[in-house]
């Protein structure tokens, strides 16, 4: 759940209404591809429940990583509109929030102050896969377990607007839930 609350600890309350707005709720039945390797993605999408797995063709479909709520896909393509690098697909009933490239594009380019807020949380999101990428190699302190705290893994700066993150994610969950 890491990636959305970087983004939504960033994002001001009218920028997740605006989401809202703009997305579109869709539901992925098991083993529905979402994204393909090497194909261009036009949306960028928020995991609200479910699971997916990302595997990689040249690996011959090795399952790199596994993706659960709170979880942001598609943003590394969305930021330098190459292809996508991985093999996106639900390994379970799945509900994500799809914001349209386009509509983003243009939000972006007509709001300087949103796009500031969305980028600064894509770098943050991106910086910490990064860390966590090179600890794995063997650069740095291995990975905390899954029971350690996740706060204990944030950068100050993050960690202050987990709560007001996390609150908007659950608000995220009920719109779209339609509770």
């Amino acid at each position: 759940m890491k990636k959305i609350l970087f983004i939504l600890g960033v994002l001001t309350d009218a920028d997740v209404d605006w989401l809202l707005y703009v997305g579109r709720r869709e539901e992925l039945a098991t083993g529905t591809v979402l994204i393909r390797e090497g194909k261009p993605v036009d949306a960028v999408y928020i995991v609200l429940t479910g699971s997916l797995t990302v595997s990689i063709e040249s690996l011959s479909g090795k399952k790199i990583a596994h993706l659960t709520s709170g979880e942001v896909v598609g943003e590394i393509s969305f930021v330098d509109t190459r292809p996508p690098s991985a093999t996106v697909t639900a390994t379970e009933e799945t509900l994500v929030l799809s914001v349209p490239r386009q509509r983003l594009m243009n939000k972006l380019a007509d709001d300087t102050g949103f796009a500031s807020r969305f980028y600064r949380a894509i770098a943050l999101s991106l910086s910490d896969r990064l860390r966590n990428t090179v600890s794995l190699l063997g650069y740095g302190k291995e990975l905390p377990s899954e029971s350690v705290d996740l706060v204990d893994d944030l950068s100050p700066t993050v960690v202050e607007h987990l709560p007001l993150a996390r609150s908007r994610f659950k608000f995220l969950l009920r719109r779209l839930r339609g509770y």
